[in-house]
């Protein structure tokens, strides 16, 4: 598991490449906040397991928790992902151009 990145969007991309870590965005997604225990709940893995991910999560911005006596509390907060959507849009329409030109030509009559 990574821990330690020192570029927010690098920490936001690793965070990004488990796909557990993919599920539980997934899952905050849905709801407005969702607790620790209701995110486990359909993993096939242990409670600090979930906790773990949650961690890189956690250090990559991509979450924020509350505690509320014993129970915690999580919720999806937009700014990294937002930054890391700027990043990619700048590459698709690079792709995006390469492409139109390989068609062009492609459907040029010989």
């Amino acid at each position: 598991m990574v821990n330690y990145s020192p570029d927010p969007l690098d920490r936001v991309f690793a965070a990004l490449t488990d796909p557990t870590r993919r599920a539980l965005i997934a899952r905050l997604g849905e709801a407005d906040s969702m607790t620790v225990s209701d995110l486990a709940r359909p993993l096939t893995m242990s409670l600090p397991a979930v906790m773990k991910h949650l961690d890189v999560l956690e250090n990559a911005g991509l979450i924020a928790r509350q505690k509320t006596g014993r129970t915690v509390a999580c919720r999806l907060t937009a700014a990294p992902m937002e930054d890391a959507m700027a990043w990619l849009t700048r590459y698709a329409r690079f792709w995006d151009e390469s492409l139109d030109r390989l068609a062009a030509m492609v459907e040029r009559p010989l």
